[in-house]
């Protein structure tokens, strides 16, 4: 069985309806702070303040801590991979999910051929 940590980006796609989404529907969703900060950013400059409210208190209760050792390695990783444009955000998303065998579900490109990713357009 496969567990994932949801990317901003896929947790956008299934908002918005994407059906290739649809199928990881059912499944646990687990993100951080900063994900839940970008997907607010996304939330409340297309829908209400209270349908934007709503999805973000929907969220709060997924997020996960991310320890001290978790935000370093993700600026490792940000820094070994700095010719790509990753945020502080996915880098420490990802990080994450490596580091508690989670696959990193996402759509953004610049993850598309690294390891430990489910890609999803």
């Amino acid at each position: 069985m496969v567990a994932y940590f949801w990317d901003s980006y896929a947790i956008i796609e299934l908002i918005n309806g994407n059906s290739n989404y649809a199928r990881y529907s059912q499944e646990p969703i687990t993100l951080t702070i900063f994900n839940l900060t970008e997907i607010y950013w996304f939330a409340i400059n297309g829908y209400s303040e209270e349908e934007a409210k709503s999805i973000y208190f929907k969220l709060r209760g997924l997020i996960v801590e991310v320890s001290d050792k978790i935000i370093m390695k993700a600026i490792e990783f940000r820094k070994e991979h700095k010719k790509g444009k990753l945020s502080y955000t996915d880098c420490i998303g990802y990080i994450y999910a490596v580091k508690n065998n989670l696959k990193f579900l996402t759509g953004d490109k610049e993850f598309e051929d690294l390891p430990n990713v489910e890609f999803v357009k």
